[in-house]
């Protein structure tokens, strides 16, 4: 068994902070140490921004909760500088299964397309993902990057304030107290930061339970992701098996509302379970056992004045569909730019309202999506059982009816429609994947792809058509990247950006989200989109 979360990756270490006389002032201080946490931390490292997390833990997460991670958040793990090392001990996986009772009624794949620099997903256990950002943090602090991380800091009071929050933070040896310009809470669903403030989740409960089983085994099974609906081994009820790396496989089981949680988590009750499913003669070693709850629940705001939520302290979905931690990195990645351009006065502090706006309306969607799985997974009532079943009876040879099935609609990239950030779309014939809002889609560029060239900054992405090198508007330079569909052998770029068009300019946000495109370049409408962009206009 796999001890990683054993080992002290940030242990205590008394700070001079704790021996001022009175409060030291930090520029940003986020509270928790997990994936959410450490890649808000790392993009402002990376930007140059003091930023000290608090952590009342000092070691990565016990167990591997989240282990899907889609090609979104690997993405933008390229840009914090630690993509690969996920993607190289990963499992990765592109394809699956659905089978309805013991019969396979069809399988899908959601990269079918070529051209893409991530695979649509990977499985990898969450302290392994924890310690490849703590790995970055390291690299980062040797650098000389303002970034630390304190372990067994625990925020225990936090004040706010119209200029910045204060914080008092228990230790082993006592506690001391801190103050921040921002704050970002990042301390999970049961996040003390909320409670401490008196803010609350609003969505539903769902009247269900699953059981999650992390088993080392030799299974010959493929790096698919399986689904089943009322399977022989769990009759009435759903399935799930992932393969994850090191030999491990992640299987979730239905079990029902009217459970006694602790006495299914015991041992001599998940084995025979397992058993059923894997078959008597496999031999396996049960990792780590947990059950939850579906959950599709959110802040109704994301920002309180200087505090800002972000991950599972501001929204929560049932894990299937994989819109947990991804969306968290989603999250993060909207509002770091953000807040850097509000730090450093080149952006009104209303720009952060578009942090609410765009990832409230992510939480939402996630939300819809998680809700309506739920649904189809778990149907409360005999009509909605027997039309679930129809529909899956019909998808083993009807393809028109396999859209319809609902075993967890896997996470895909936010399009912010309706942002008050996006110009608009004079290219309207263009490609609605890379429309004003939609985070720009990969393609291949001789040796490397289109995402890594466009960096962490704004860009005036320009495909066979003339434009400045560079632009100086609202205290904002945007570089031009100048490309060529004569350059693109397989076409990719074509058709993601231009689709009929012969041109098109684009202005990227450095979250890699299109804020305006046009068939040309005209130079008031693109200084107006970058004003526009930045809450400006």
């Amino acid at each position: 068994m796999n001890k990683i979360f054993e080992v002290p990756m940030y242990p205590y270490a008394r700070h001079e902070d704790q021996d001022a006389g009175a409060p030291v002032r930090r520029k940003v201080v986020v509270i928790g140490a997990g994936p959410v946490g450490l890649a808000a931390a790392i993009e402002l490292a990376q930007e140059g921004i003091e930023v000290v997390v608090l952590d009342e833990n000092d070691k990565v997460s016990f167990g591997s909760r989240a282990i899907c991670f889609a090609k979104r958040p690997l993405e933008i793990l390229d840009r914090l500088g630690c993509g690969q090392p996920m993607v190289d001990k990963g499992v990765l996986w592109n394809k699956g299964k659905v089978f309805f009772d013991d019969r396979q009624v069809y399988d899908f794949d959601l990269l079918p397309e070529e051209g893409h620099k991530r695979p649509a997903f990977i499985n990898l256990q969450q302290y392994y993902f924890e310690e490849y950002l703590v790995d970055r943090v390291r690299e980062l602090q040797a650098q000389g990057a303002p970034i630390e991380i304190r372990g067994r800091n625990k925020v225990s009071a936090i004040g706010t304030h119209p200029d910045h929050v204060t914080l008092e933070v228990d230790t082993p040896e006592g506690s001391y107290n801190l103050e921040a310009d921002w704050m970002i809470a990042c301390d999970g669903a049961n996040s003390p930061t909320r409670r401490m403030l008196g803010l609350d989740f609003v969505g539903r409960v769902f009247e269900d339970n699953f059981l999650i089983a992390d088993v080392a085994m030799e299974a010959d099974f493929p790096t698919e992701r399986w689904f089943w609906f009322d399977p022989p081994f769990n009759k009435g009820q759903s399935a799930l098996l992932h393969k994850q790396p090191d030999g491990v496989w992640r299987i979730d089981l239905q079990l029902g509302w009217d459970i006694d949680k602790e006495r299914e988590k015991r041992p001599e009750n998940v084995i025979p379970r397992l058993k059923a499913m894997l078959g008597e003669e496999v031999e396996f070693e049960l990792e780590w056992v947990s059950i939850y709850t579906f959950q599709c629940r959110r802040m109704e705001q994301f920002r309180h004045g200087r505090v800002l939520f972000a991950g599972d302290a501001a929204h929560q979905v049932s894990p299937f569909g994989a819109r947990g931690a991804n969306s968290g990195l989603q999250d993060t990645d909207n509002l770091i730019w953000k807040l850097k351009l509000v730090m450093e006065g080149k952006a009104p502090d209303s720009l952060l309202d578009s942090y609410d706006q765009e990832r409230v309306h992510g939480a939402e969607e996630n939300i819809l999506n998680s809700s309506r799985s739920t649904d189809f997974i778990t149907p409360k009532s005999e009509m909605s059982r027997l039309l679930r079943d129809a529909v899956l009876d019909l998808s083993e040879h009807h393809e028109f009816a396999r859209p319809l099935v609902n075993s967890g609609r896997l996470s895909v990239p936010c399009t912010y429609d309706g942002s008050t950030l996006n110009s608009a779309d004079a290219l309207m014939d263009g490609p609605a994947r890379s429309r004003p809002g939609s985070a720009c889609p990969d393609a291949p560029l001789g040796e490397g792809f289109l995402l890594s060239k466009l960096g962490n900054d704004f860009v005036l992405l320009t495909i066979d058509a003339d434009a400045p090198d560079e632009i100086e508007e609202a205290g904002i330079t945007v570089k031009r990247l100048a490309l060529s569909v004569k350059d693109d052998k397989t076409l990719a770029l074509k058709e993601r950006y231009l689709g009929d068009n012969d041109s098109g300019v684009y202005l990227i946000r450095p979250d890699q989200h299109v804020a305006a495109r046009r068939p040309s370049f005209d130079d008031n409408q693109f200084r107006a989109a970058i004003r526009r962009a930045v809450g400006k206009e």
